[in-house]
């Protein structure tokens, strides 16, 4: 006899995500931020198996199917995952051939600590603009910013808050971006369009973002002296050839990346341009990492480019503080936060095949009833996809398809949705640890997401700001009375 494939119930549907929720608090209470060495990838592959069983047992769906469910969320990942290799490929290089240190070195003597978080943060949103990626901005520029907010004095928190503030305003912002081609895709509007309509909620979300960096500049300041910043830059200076035309490296990503080559050759490039300078420049560090081996500098240079590319380096100095930023971990670094998205994945994969993260979804428009709660549930929405799939691509997708015939019967334009979508989805999405972006972040700047989170002003008042646009009606777009009746005629069909 065969049995016949169920439905979810709203019970069956929230249970492994409040399951899920109860032991990652159990497990942040235990393992605190070393719950990425392995605790939070057990605490999703059990929540897994308890969806799976309830879909197997309860709703009767085979475990092929499943199986295929999971394949298909994991195969999803895989440009997110390359690109995470690539970066701890980069982030070696960089630092073996002077990159990172040389940006350090420079940032250190034209910022101090009292304009440092809002220029780190302009900075860095400049970049994201310019190239259309938060990530490529975090991993590059976000990486030097860190050492020289360090090397100031400023918590490292505070310093990752305002870089993910900046870089995820740019990547909102950018027409290269494909978060922000995703979105108004899946609304149904222009590009341009929904680029000019985010500006109500983006520009004050970020303005308000830079008084607060401010404020905290002005009043608090940072703990790093003139003498410790002297000593931080004259280490480098001892360590490393730096000069300008270590710079060439960086501009030729970000020219790559504007060029709209895809950021995966792009960081290749980049890396292995990194490992060609560091031959060049750095023939000291380059000794200091491969050892002093009888067989030759090009034997030596091409041991010590592998290890960067591949694993954890580190440049001794006698400052502990810039030991401290000469370490890197290669693609090996990354080899935890991979393993903690494909486990995200598993997760996100069986809730959106046995459909229970539909039903979640559908309880919600059931609640639907002025323009304010639209707009809230719809972030509201975004954000539990980004708790729950760990992927901001789904935050965007599944949202966007089951709201956008709601906004158009409510005589909403799209850019009214698209809009919600990214000052939701796309923002939030690195506040949560299990997330691709929140891990991703969290691994290249090796500072814990929940360390960061509470600094990233940019990105939790974003979603405040589109929710009381909502609300107060205000910048909302709405269509004609010639446009409503054809909507009607086309629903009424």
């Amino acid at each position: 006899m065969v049995k016949i494939r169920k439905d979810p119930s709203l019970l069956e549907a929230v249970f492994p995500i409040l399951f899920l929720i109860v032991l990652l608090i159990i497990n942040i209470g235990i393992f605190g931020t070393d719950g990425l060495d392995g605790s939070n990838q057990m605490v999703l592959v059990i929540s897994s198996a308890l969806a799976a069983l309830i879909a197997v047992f309860r709703l009767n769906i085979r475990w092929e199917a499943l199986q295929d469910g999971i394949v298909k969320s994991i195969s999803s990942a895989m440009s997110s995952i390359l690109i995470l290799l690539l970066i701890g490929a980069l982030a070696g290089t960089w630092m073996l051939s002077g990159i990172v240190p040389a940006m350090i070195y420079y940032g250190l003597q034209v910022l101090n600590p009292t304009i440092f978080l809002i220029a780190a943060c302009i900075v860095s949103a400049v970049v994201s603009i310019a190239t259309g990626s938060s990530w490529t901005t975090v991993a590059t520029v976000g990486v030097a910013l860190l050492g020289i907010g360090k090397a100031l004095g400023f918590s490292e928190g505070i310093i990752a808050g305002a870089i993910i503030s900046g870089a995820y305003f740019g990547d909102k912002m950018s027409p290269l971006s494909d978060t922000t081609n995703l979105a108004p895709a899946m609304a149904g509007t222009d590009l341009f369009t929904h680029i000019k309509h985010m500006t109500k909620t983006t520009v004050p979300s970020i303005l308000i973002t830079l008084v607060i960096f401010g404020v905290i500049g002005f009043t608090n300041g940072a703990e790093g002296s003139v003498e410790q910043v002297k000593g931080i830059s004259n280490v480098i200076l001892e360590k490393f050839n730096i000069n300008g035309w270590l710079f060439i490296v960086p501009l030729v990503v970000i020219g790559l990346i504007v060029k709209k080559v895809p950021a995966v050759p792009a960081l290749l490039a980049g890396a292995i341009l990194g490992g060609v300078f560091a031959i060049i420049f750095q023939p000291q560090i380059i000794y200091s990492i491969a050892g002093e081996d009888a067989q030759g500098y090009a034997y030596n240079a091409f041991k010590a480019v592998m290890m960067a590319l591949y694993g954890e380096v580190s440049v001794t100095t006698s400052n502990d503080i810039v030991n401290e930023l000469l370490v890197t971990g290669g693609m090996a670094g990354m080899l935890n936060t991979i393993w903690l998205i494909i486990c995200a994945m598993v997760f996100g994969g069986i809730m959106e095949e046995s459909r229970m993260l539909s039903v979640l979804a559908e309880a919600v428009i059931r609640k639907v009833h002025s323009i304010g709660s639209l707009v809230a549930s719809t972030a509201a929405t975004c954000m539990f996809f980004n708790v729950t799939t760990s992927d901001q691509y789904l935050a965007i997708l599944v949202p966007g398809r089951m709201y956008a015939d709601i906004y158009r019967k409510r005589g909403l334009k799209p850019e009214n949705l698209s809009r919600t979508l990214e000052d939701s989805a796309t923002v939030t999405s690195v506040l949560v640890p299990w997330n691709t972006c929140g891990a991703t972040q969290a691994s290249v700047l090796g500072v814990a997401t929940l360390t960061y989170a509470p600094y990233c002003f940019f990105n939790i008042i974003s979603p405040f700001m589109t929710i009381m646009y909502g609300y107060l009606k205000l910048g909302i777009n709405y269509y004609s009375e010639e446009e409503m009746i054809e909507i009607k005629k086309e629903f009424s069909v």
